[in-house]
């Protein structure tokens, strides 16, 4: 055998005992052992096959007629981070030209003035949504996105050691944080909420001093109450520390005000709701916007515009901070891709609504989750779990166990929310329910009746 069929041979049991041995590690296992035992698979999955072409189309055609689709099959109130908005069909018509659906680009964005420009498009309407005037090519989801802008402020923010954030963030959000940071030195402490459903402002004042690095706080935040930025920020402010705003539905920032405008530092979140369906969870689309003095310490690229030798507009990679790009000690990420198809996708969307369309949009869904929210609290053992404002989604207290009610919607055609005990246990009895420009008067007052008859006559 010679040496170039060779190379292409899977590592023999010595090579791996080698590569264990310099790295420190017992055995193949003990490179897993950050995943929970529970979802590791001991063996190979027991899967069928192998199958022909057709065999396979069948195989999957039969599972894709068990779906129960949203809209279709099911009236869908699900929410808590991933929102069904209307994807106008010129989204997907231009998003799948070969131009765009084809070239091998995520890696290389420099070579494609096209795909350059789209990103530097997607860069312009990010920073005009979040009110800050610097936003990167991208990232990978509002989860990923969270993370990165922490360590983003930790970037800005060196000798200090404590992140504060708020329990109102996205629960996913929060767990993506401690995975990131869990072998850095920072503490993250976690600040609870008030009787209003907003960060408890006496307990954040409490938490942060002179180590703090950055406050983290969302709004709309996970419950669905509408908090503002600027409680937060006067609070961190005030200790030298940086604000980080999250935004989980992105279409809330056509009409509420911008990070930027309300003392943010740091916007960041996901974008799914600009063009990207739902999708089972992804791919999805992070983002992230900041001042302009913290460029430098931005994830990822960004695009940016100049003139080519001809004086003709140009748009070029203008600032690449990850670690294919420079040395390790000087990148700010690893981040592989700009999920270009995906901030496309979102580019395509804005564009076609345009800033008074994207308003509007916003207010039909304000609109209407405001309405259910006023029918459904008209139910005798139904209430708000907060009395704040919301945007397009509550918490909704019921006298029944949030599961069983669920199921027996589910069987009435009617995904009625999420219940949030799993992550909250405090909030137990509640359903978080998300109300879009996608769910008519009629799935309104089909909720209102089925939650009627399952947990009370009417008051």
């Amino acid at each position: 055998m010679d040496e170039r069929s060779h190379r292409y041979l899977p590592t023999g049991s010595q090579d791996l005992t080698e590569m264990l041995r310099r790295i420190g590690a017992e055995s193949i296992e003990a490179l897993f052992a950050t995943i929970p035992a529970e979802i590791r698979l001991d063996a190979p999955p027991d899967l069928p096959g192998p199958e022909g072409d057709l065999e396979l189309r069948r195989y999957f055609g039969r599972l894709e007629q068990a779906n129960r689709v949203a809209g279709r099959d099911v009236a869908s109130f699900l929410g808590g981070g991933a929102y069904r908005h209307e994807v106008p069909a010129a989204v997907d018509h231009l998003l799948h030209r070969a131009e765009f659906f084809t070239v091998y680009t995520p890696y290389q964005p420099e070579i494609s003035q096209g795909t350059l420009q789209a990103i530097f498009e997607f860069q312009t309407l990010v920073s005009m949504l979040t009110g800050l005037p610097v936003a990167n090519a991208s990232l990978y989801d509002g989860a990923s996105a969270f993370a990165e802008a922490i360590l983003m402020a930790d970037r800005l923010q060196r000798g200090r050691r404590k992140v504060v954030v708020s329990r109102g963030v996205h629960p996913q959000y929060r767990e993506a944080l401690a995975t990131y940071v869990q072998n850095l030195e920072l503490e993250v402490v976690e600040v609870g909420w008030d009787e209003d459903g907003a960060t408890d402002r006496s307990a954040l004042a409490d938490q942060v001093d002179e180590e703090t690095v950055c406050v983290a706080v969302q709004s709309p935040n996970y419950f669905g109450v509408v908090e503002g930025w600027r409680r937060a920020a006067e609070v961190a402010h005030a200790a030298g520390a940086l604000v980080v705003g999250v935004v989980a539905e992105a279409l809330s920032m056509a009409l509420l005000e911008s990070p930027g405008a309300g003392g943010c530092d740091i916007a960041v979140g996901e974008a799914q709701s600009f063009g990207l369906s739902l999708a089972y969870g992804g791919p999805y689309l992070g983002f992230l916007a900041a001042g302009d003095d913290a460029k430098r310490a931005m994830p990822g690229r960004l695009v940016g515009e100049t003139v080519d030798v001809d004086e003709k507009r140009a748009f070029v990679l203008t600032l690449a901070t990850r670690e294919q790009h420079i040395r390790r000690a000087k990148a700010t990420s690893n981040i592989c891709t700009n999920q270009s198809l995906c901030a496309l996708a979102a580019t395509i969307y804005l564009a076609l609504h345009g800033k008074s369309g994207l308003r509007r949009l916003a207010e039909i869904n304000l609109q209407r989750a405001a309405r259910l929210r006023r029918r459904l609290e008209a139910i005798d053992g139904v209430e708000a779990r907060f009395a704040s404002p919301s945007f397009n989604e509550f918490l909704l207290r019921t006298r029944k166990d949030p599961e069983s009610l669920l199921s027996e919607l589910g069987e009435r055609g009617i995904l009625g929310g999420l219940s949030i005990g799993g992550d909250y246990p405090e909030l137990d009895d509640t359903l978080l329910v998300a109300v879009t420009e996608t769910n008519p008067v009629d799935e309104l007052s089909a909720y209102e009746t089925a939650l009627s008859d399952l947990v009370g006559g009417n008051r």
